[in-house]
C-alpha cells in the first residue's frame, strides 16, 4: 500500500509538473469502452425482516447489520479463483456521447446481521422449537440458535447505470495529455442475486443463489487518468434494496423479507479504450 501511493504521487507530480509546458488537449470520450475492477465497504440501516412459513410468521424489527470485510491477502484479492472472498465490484461500459456512459456491472456486498442483538418480535411460531409462542412487541436475543442471517457470497447487486463523466482539467488548470481528473456521477436499477447463508431456529443450513428482489441507486465519483487509457476511480454510492422473496430453508414455502438502505464506497482500477471512432 505504501509503494502504491508514493507511485501515485510521482506520477500526480509530474502530471503537475508537464502542465507548465503542455497546451490543454481535449480527449475523445465517445465510442469508448471502459472496464474496471475493485472492491467495497458498505454500511446499510436498520431493517425489520420478515420470517414466514407452514408453522411460523414473525416479524423482527429494527435489525443491525454490517459488511464483512476481509484481511488483505494477495491470494484473496487477486487470485483469480477466489475474486468472490472479498467484496468486490465489476463493471463494463461504453461510453455513448461524449459526457454519458451506460454500464453493467455487480456490486459483491455482504451482509451480515449482528449475532447476540436483542430485538423486538410480533408474530407467532408454533414450529415444536423452544421460541414457540405468541409475540407482541417482545424482546428477544438473536442467538445462533435462533437465527443466522447473512447475505454473504455475497449481497450481489447485479444493475445497469447511466453515468455523466466531465472532464475537470480545464477548470483544476491542468494542461498534461497524460494526465485526467474527472467526476462522474449516475443512477441505476437492478435485481438483488445474494446467496443467503441462514438457519432458522437451529434447523438445516441453507445456502444458495436466489433472486430475491431488486435495488436502486445513486452515485458520485472521481476519476484519475493516466496515459489515457489507464484509470483509479472511487465512487460513493446511496441505494435502496427491497428483497421481498428471500430463500431461507430447503422448504420453497419458507421465505423472508426485507428492505434497507445501503452506502457504498469503492477503490477501483481498469481502462478505457476506443472501439468506435
Amino acid at each position: 500500500m505504501k509503494n502504491l501511493l508514493l507511485f501515485l504521487f510521482v506520477i500526480f507530480s509530474i502530471a503537475l509538473y508537464s502542465q507548465e509546458t503542455e497546451e490543454f488537449e481535449k480527449v475523445s470520450n465517445k465510442g469508448k469502452m471502459y472496464i474496471l475492477w475493485g472492491w467495497n465497504r458498505g454500511q446499510f440501516s436498520d431493517s425489520d425482516i420478515h420470517f414466514k412459513g407452514s408453522n411460523y410468521n414473525f416479524t423482527l424489527r429494527d435489525v443491525k447489520a454490517r459488511d464483512k470485510v476481509n484481511n488483505f491477502t494477495f491470494r484473496d484479492y487477486f487470485n483469480p479463483g477466489r475474486v468472490t472472498i472479498p467484496q468486490t465490484n465489476f463493471r463494463i461500459g461504453y461510453f455513448f456521447k461524449e459526457n454519458y456512459t451506460v454500464s453493467i456491472g455487480v456490486d459483491h456486498m455482504k451482509y451480515v446481521m449482528h449475532n447476540f442483538q436483542t430485538v423486538k418480535i410480533d408474530g407467532e411460531i408454533n414450529a415444536g422449537t423452544p421460541f414457540d409462542g405468541t409475540y407482541l412487541n417482545e424482546d428477544i436475543l438473536l442467538t445462533h440458535d435462533f437465527l443466522t442471517f447473512e447475505h454473504t457470497d455475497g449481497l450481489n447487486y447485479v444493475n445497469v447505470e447511466v453515468n455523466r463523466f466531465d472532464n475537470l482539467n480545464r477548470f483544476l488548470n491542468l494542461t498534461s495529455k497524460d494526465f485526467e481528473v474527472n467526476i462522474t456521477e449516475g443512477i441505476g436499477a437492478g435485481i438483488l442475486y445474494p446467496k443467503t447463508n441462514a438457519k432458522l431456529f437451529d434447523g438445516e443450513r441453507y445456502d444458495d443463489f436466489h433472486v430475491s428482489g431488486y435495488g436502486v441507486s445513486a452515485k458520485v465519483g472521481l476519476n484519475l487518468t493516466f496515459f489515457k487509457y489507464f484509470f483509479l476511480q472511487s465512487d460513493f454510492k446511496i441505494g435502496y434494496i427491497n428483497m421481498d422473496d428471500i430463500r431461507i430453508t430447503l422448504n420453497e414455502e419458507d421465505s423472508a423479507s426485507q428492505n434497507f438502505t445501503f452506502f457504498e464506497r469503492t477503490i477501483m482500477f481498469g481502462a478505457r479504450f476506443q472501439l468506435i471512432k
